[in-house]
């Protein structure tokens, strides 16, 4: 496999550590990454986000859903079985698992529902006022008086 040095990254950029990070993880040959339990990502609206995890055999107490530094961590350990059982075959995965989703910034989540096997993670995209776009009006040459700021009276 090709590996990619992102070190020049690091040196031309500033502020960009967790994209070059998030990079070098996707880019990296990482035999841990297992396709269960498995999941799909959807956009249902302009900044809305759902993750639907296919859990069954899973109770609601079992799941744990966390976001820490913008990580969205979603944990299943199945409870002891009090009474022993005995399979003749056994095709529903119940074994323990943890799926880790990087969260872009500004998203947020919203709520997270466990139905018919599915657990759906509902994201909202929430940009602040500061970066959404805006209009700068533009005021005309002859309104527009610049001020002038004499050397002697600017505190220095």
């Amino acid at each position: 496999m090709r590996t990619f040095d992102l070190e020049p990254l690091y040196r031309a950029t500033v502020g960009f550590d967790r994209v070059a990070d998030m990079m070098d993880r996707v880019l990296s040959n990482d035999a841990t990454h297992t396709s269960y339990p498995p999941y799909n990502i959807e956009k249902t609206s302009e900044h809305g986000y759902r993750i639907s995890i296919a859990v069954a055999g899973f109770t609601d107490d079992e799941l744990s859903v966390d976001v820490r530094e913008n990580a969205l961590i979603v944990t299943a350990r199945k409870a002891k079985e009090e009474g022993e059982r005995r399979y003749l075959h056994r095709g529903i995965a119940t074994r323990a698992f943890e799926r880790r989703f990087q969260l872009a910034d500004h998203l947020r989540v919203t709520g997270a529902t466990h139905a018919d096997g599915m657990l759906h993670i509902d994201l909202l995209r929430e940009v602040p006022e500061a970066l959404k776009p805006r209009r700068i009006e533009i005021a005309r040459g002859d309104a527009a008086k610049p001020t002038v700021i004499e050397a002697d009276t600017a505190e220095v």
